[in-house]
């Protein structure tokens, strides 16, 4: 399959460069599958789309400030590095620029040598295997010295660290945002299970090969980065139940989905689990595990414009994109909202 049909014009201006003061006030596009159907809404909105009994399913993961500037010892070589995942106990694989000064046994110091990585194993494109030294607790010690890991497209700082996390993050260890849940304020959530939706929640900690675009002409010869995730007993049972209930269980961006079709592929029914998944999600697979998809406007060529293909169908997302542009939707991770029911 030709990545080429996964490609759209999208003008610059409209990468959304800083997030708005309310969460819930951004854009939706709702869009429905089995009328071929386009709304235009805010986000404040949903609730006249979902129904008591249904479920929103959220990744509780929280996004660690992965962004590190050290200096190399001895030389004093400016170094960037970015965590991407912890293997073992203080030994992390991340990415570093310029990653030809760091080889094997290189120690790159943070802050006033508060923290020091030293090269460990050499990987591809610029990844490396470190292991840190420190004082005290590592989360406390990157949270004095590291800063947020904005996506590249994203030029502006962002005041407030916060704002690149969902209001129910949780669970330490992403690389990046699960953007869709972004648009949740805590009112809205109340308010929706006051209403009778249901919340779930599981845990995916988000790498960031989930968000570039394929590099490859056949978009089955990509590789994607595995990622942790965990399902715990009491979101199976609950999902079980709402299915066996007649709820829709609505996933709330793709990080949620790829658990859900992850853990239907492995065991058939919403079940405990945890572990490293790598599934790829592209037409004409088929999704078993949600009914609806809350999510945002991705980059052309990703992995995630064709998940989104995969359960609305790759024309209707096309066709909902070009309306986007010529609406003017804000696009990406501090962009408007998506949903698909």
């Amino acid at each position: 399959m030709d990545i080429k049909q996964y490609d759209f014009e999208l003008p610059e201006e409209l990468i959304a460069q800083v997030p708005l003061q309310d969460r819930a006030s951004s854009r939706m596009m709702v869009l429905n599958r089995e009328e071929k159907a386009i709304e235009h809404k805010q986000f404040s909105d949903i609730k006249e789309f979902l129904n008591p009994g249904d479920c929103l399913v959220l990744n509780d993961t929280r996004v660690l400030p992965a962004r590190l500037y050290g200096a190399k010892e001895g030389t004093g070589g400016k170094v960037e590095v970015l965590l991407l995942h912890q293997t073992e106990n203080d030994e992390w694989e991340v990415l570093v620029k310029p990653a030809k000064k760091v080889k094997v046994g290189t120690k790159i110091v943070f802050g006033d040598g508060q923290l020091v990585a030293e090269c460990t194993e050499l990987q591809d494109h610029g990844g490396r295997k470190v292991r840190f030294s420190y004082e005290g607790i590592f989360l406390e010690v990157l949270e004095s010295l590291g800063e947020m890991p904005l996506p590249p497209y994203i030029k502006e700082q962002l005041p407030d660290r916060e704002r690149y996390q969902t209001v129910y993050a949780k669970e330490e260890g992403s690389a990046a945002a699960p953007t869709a849940g972004l648009h949740f304020t805590n009112e809205l959530l109340e308010d929706l299970q006051a209403y009778g939706v249901e919340i779930a929640y599981l845990t995916l900690h988000v790498g960031l090969g989930t968000f570039r675009p394929v590099s490859v002409d056949n978009i089955e010869e990509h590789d994607m980065h595995a990622e942790f995730y965990q399902v715990s007993k009491k979101t199976a049972d609950q999902l079980n139940r709402i299915r066996e209930n007649g709820g829709r269980i609505i996933s709330v961006g793709t990080t949620s989905t790829r658990t859900l079709e992850t853990i239907i592929r492995d065991y058939g029914t919403f079940t405990e689990a945890s572990g490293w998944t790598d599934i790829f999600i592209y037409p004409p697979q088929q999704l078993k595990a949600i009914d609806g998809l809350i999510t945002n406007f991705h980059l052309p060529k990703s992995t995630l414009i064709m998940l989104v293909s995969a359960f609305a169908g790759r024309d209707f997302i096309l066709e909902a994109y070009h309306q986007a542009v010529e609406e003017r939707y804000r696009f990406f991770s501090f962009g408007d909202a998506m949903l698909i029911v």
